[in-house]
Formats: C-alpha cells, structure tokens, sequence
C-alpha cells in the first residue's frame, strides 16, 4: 500500500548510520572486472511517459538555468530540458537492498510523504520502508547556473548492510524507443563510471518545432559511483531486473544504443546525484561535475534565495502566505526560459503514463508536447494571477508573446502553439474567446498606449470578433460548435476592451463599432443561451445553444465518450 501526499506534512529529523563500504567496495571490483560491453535484449519494453498528479516541481527563479524537475510518486519524474516542452526522464528513483534476501524500489514497495520549503520551489519527500526498517530522505532543487537537477538523499538506517542504487529510466529529447514501435530511441553508455543517456534526433511530426536540440543527460554523483550499469528496460540487462533477481548489479554493461534505456549505478548512503544536461557527451558531463562543486547546501541556498527575491518582488499577501507564494511561484516556474512570455497551461502531462514514448506519428518520431504548450485561453488565467500577486513585467511578456509570435495573418489565436508562436501538431479549429484575451490581456498590462501593437495586432484581432461572432468555431470545451455563453462572454469583454483601446488612440470609428458589436452581443446573450423550456428550473444558462435557440429540443454529445443529451440539460459553468 502507498501513501500519496496530496497536502504538504512535516518530516521529523531522523539520525543517519551510515553503513560500512567494503562490501559494496568489494562487489563494485568485482562487477568492474566482469562489465560487459553491449547490453543485450534491445530494444527493451515499451517506453511511457509519467504521471501527471505531481508532488513538486522546481526550476530556478532566473533565465540562467534552463531545467525544470518535477516529483511523481514520491520520485523524480519529468525533467525539462532545455525547454519546458522537452521531456527527457521517466524516473529517477531509488533500490535498495541488503545483497542477499531482499531487493524494494520506491514506487513499488515504499510509502513516502512530502515537505516544500516556503517558495514551493524545493521539495524533500521521506520514503518509508517499514518492512525492512529505512528511511529515504530526498531534498530536490536545480542548480541556479547550470542545466542541472540536483538531488540529496540519505539512507537511514540501523543496518550497515544495506546497498543504494538510483535507476534513471529516460526518454531523452521526449523520445524512449522500447517496444515494436522503436522510433525516436535513447542510447546509452558509460563514461568512468557515470551513465549518460542520450538522443540525436531533432526531427518529429511537430514540424514547426524547429528548435529542437540534441539532448545528453549525465548522472554524475558525489561521492562517485561505486559500479554503473546501462540496459534495456524490462529485460535482463536492465538494472531493477538484475537487482531483483541477484541482489547485485552484475554484470554492468558499458553500451546500450538504440531503444528503451535505464541506468543504475550504486551509490553511497549519503549520497547527490547531478542529473546535468547538454548538446554533447562530454557538455553534460562537465555540467553535472560543475554543480557538484559545491556542497548541496550552498547550492541550495542560492536557489532558495532566487526565489527570495523574486517573491519580495510580488505583492505581499494579508493570508495564507504558503499557498500565496507557492501559488505565485508555480505561474512563474510554468513560463520557459527560452520564450519569455510562453507560459505553458502545465507542467505536467495528462494520461502521461498512458501516452508511449518513441512512436511513429507521420512517418516520423512523434512529438507529445500535451499540455506544455500555449493555449491563450488558459495564459489569461495565469495572466489574472500575475496581475494578482504584481508581476507586470511577465504578464506584459506574456500579451507580447500571444500578439507577437502567437497571432495568425487573419487576426485569430491557434486553438494552442509551440514555444516558438507556431501551431502545434494538435491544433485544431478557431475559438474567439482565445481571439478576444489577448485584447482584454493587452489593455490591463497597460499595452494601450502603443500605437504599433494597436494596429498591428489589437485591431486585427477585434476585426476578427466583429467578423467571426457571436459563433464560430468551436465553443469553450472545444468539442462542439454553437452559442456558448462562457465564450460571448469574452468576446464581449474583448470588444468593450478593444473600443477603449480604439477611443485613446483617436480611431472613433473603429471604438464605436467594436462597442456597438459587444453591446448587441450583451443584449442577446440570454435571447441564445437561456432556456425557459430545460428540466432543471424556469430559467437558466445553458452550455450549448446549438443554433441560438436555447428552447430547441436539440440534442448533441458531450465527447470524450460522454452521452448524448439534449442541449437544455447541460447547465453552464
């Protein structure tokens, strides 16, 4: 059984005895002197990206450094590197055993519990083994000057015997290559000792991402490895599956390219890994020995201090002062550092563990971006948070993007984009209450006054809603099309918006009719989407009026494997 933390407890201090090293010393030598070279049983199993329900997530507070982690389960889960839509690791967690009758893996036979510091922003999460009598204390955080994710455990325990292995399961680039559909694939090898992990490609089925870079990812440690092992996932090479069977990691292997790739290492009871990143072998693994330099401590001081400052910057909250911040810092961390302004609707992947990494989408490697894109619908809701804690430098960034990089020739907003502005594979049909944000967004940044951005981008896009509304396209919920009032709603807001905007810069003609066109969509909005005829009361808004008649007996599906109703028994939001 597991106990999965949903709300932040704290960990009470535990004494650490730290095992003796000459057992591990002595098998580490002997596995050294039966390493194989290539692992057997590629490509390995199925690769999987991991689950959306996050414990914690972190990045530095500054642009410097371009990586991102995050906890799942009690373990590392995603990290993005270099961008916020490059996800390169499964899991990194922790094996332990006592090298003779038992072998326990975080996940599958630990419970754990999770701390955050007061930025949200580093998290410890203590697993408990009770059977075998240990504890696992993790502090996670990145290294403020280097694409780095640093972790700090110790094992902690009465039983000098125990052994601790850290199995890194990737997908470097988003890629992982197990399984019969083998597109996309990681390899991996090890150099002295440390494991790296890597993946070349930078072609996908997201033909607009054209920013993709070759991926390498060291897990270096401090102390050094005592024996490190590259393989397949789910076969005899991999790592757990040797650890399981023999208690021990033999024989390591040195090579393991082209498929599903884990790698363990053993390490000792006291122990930081440096997960680095780079464009090269030899780039990630001067990386990570960058950020283990310097004790944990240190390191972990100048993160929290980031943050520290970033924090007195916002507007100081009158209560819950926990949740405010790490509220605040999660809409921040949720911006890459690539695109400034590109504020992604999560730093997790719905289904995730679901959705199969290294497939063939279009004769090429698939792309799973999810929900680390930029849909402009949710980026106004981070946009109000901004304006909310006082933030005005990243929520001005963030209008800029959506007008700036985001904005189609006609004047609409794609359904959602990559980093860079450009559609995504996913995109799908027009929305105007994504047209209309953007305006409302532009006007309470204080963008206004700029006369380039109002012609260029905030007239074209009331053009569009004065053309386009009250309904076209898909409504709020993307699945069906009609009068919705969540999306007249915003589009009355961003026509009221845009006249304002037209009246400062003198441009009467254009202010009255966009206000003209919101107020005849106000006066309408219940004529189109309130029922007097439903069965849940006299009067009420409707999701849906399929043609503007909310009395209609019309019927529709609500998707996503939902019934068909009639549209006067979908009450609105």
């Amino acid at each position: 059984m597991r106990l999965v933390a949903g709300t932040i407890v704290v960990i009470a201090g535990l004494a650490l005895a730290v095992p003796g090293a000459g057992a591990g010393a002595a098998a580490a030598a002997a596995s050294r002197q039966t390493a194989q070279t290539t692992a057997p049983g590629a490509p390995g199993a199925a690769s999987y990206f991991d689950l959306a329900r996050k414990d914690c997530l972190g990045t530095a507070a500054d642009r410097n450094s371009k990586v991102w982690y995050t906890v799942a389960d009690g373990v590392l889960s995603d990290v993005y590197e270099p961008t916020i839509d490059n996800t390169d690791v499964s899991t990194l967690q922790y094996i332990v055993t006592d090298g003779s009758t038992f072998t326990d893996m975080q996940t599958r036979d630990m419970t754990y519990t999770v701390a955050a510091d007061p930025s949200g922003m580093a998290c410890t999460v203590t697993s408990k083994d009770t059977k075998h009598g240990f504890d696992l204390v993790t502090t996670y955080i990145t290294d403020p000057a280097h694409d780095t994710v640093l972790m700090h455990t110790k094992l902690e325990t009465t039983d000098p015997g125990l052994h601790l292995y850290a199995r890194l399961d990737a997908h470097a680039n988003g890629n992982g290559g197990g399984g019969s559909q083998n597109a996309g694939a990681n390899s991996g090898t090890i150099n002295n000792s440390i494991p790296v992990v890597f993946s070349t490609n930078t072609t996908t089925d997201a033909v607009n991402r054209t920013y993709a870079v070759p991926t390498y990812m060291a897990l270096a440690a401090s102390p050094a490895p005592q024996a490190a092992s590259v393989g397949y996932a789910g076969t005899a090479s991999d790592g757990l599956t040797q650890l399981d069977m023999t208690h021990a990691l033999t024989p390591p292997y040195q090579n393991a390219p082209d498929g599903h790739i884990v790698a363990t290492e053993e390490v000792g009871p006291a122990v930081t890994l440096a997960l680095g990143f780079g464009r090269t072998q030899a780039q990630s693994l001067a990386t990570a020995a960058a950020s283990l330099r310097n004790q944990f401590d240190q390191v972990q001081k100048q993160y929290q201090k980031g943050w520290a400052r970033y924090d007195n910057s916002l507007q100081p909250p009158k209560t819950q002062r926990d949740h405010y911040y790490l509220s605040a810092n999660v809409l921040k961390a949720s911006e890459d550092k690539t695109f400034p302004g590109a504020i992604v609707a999560s730093l997790a992947s719905p289904w995730g563990q679901s959705v199969p990494a290294g497939t063939t989408q279009n004769n090429e490697p698939a792309y799973f971006g999810s929900y680390r894109e930029v849909f402009a619908r949710d980026l106004y809701e981070a946009f109000t948070g901004l304006l909310a804690d006082g933030d005005m430098t990243t929520a001005r960034n963030a209008t800029l993007f959506l007008f700036g990089r985001q904005q189609l020739p006609d004047g609409s907003m794609p359904r959602n984009s990559l980093l860079n502005g450009k559609p995504a594979p996913d995109t799908g049909g027009t929305q105007l209450d994504e047209a209309a944000y953007p305006i409302l967004m532009a006007y309470q940044a204080g963008l206004a006054n700029d006369k380039t951005l109002y012609e260029n981008h905030i007239r074209p896009a009331a053009d569009f809603l004065v053309s386009h509304g009250p309904s076209f396209g898909v409504e709020r919920w993307e699945e069906q099309s009609g009068y919705s009032p969540s999306t007249i709603a915003a589009e009355i807001a961003g026509l009221t918006a845009a006249a304002a905007i037209a009246k400062d810069h003198g441009d009467t003609e254009h202010a009255n009719l966009y206000q003209a066109t919101a107020d005849d969509f106000q006066r309408n909005i219940k004529n189109w989407t309130v029922t007097t005829t439903g069965p849940d009361g006299n009067r009420y808004f409707i999701r849906l009026s399929k043609t503007g008649d909310p009395n209609a007996a019309i019927s529709y599906s609500l998707g996503n494997g939902g019934p068909t109703v009639d549209q006067r028994a979908v009450i609105d939001g």
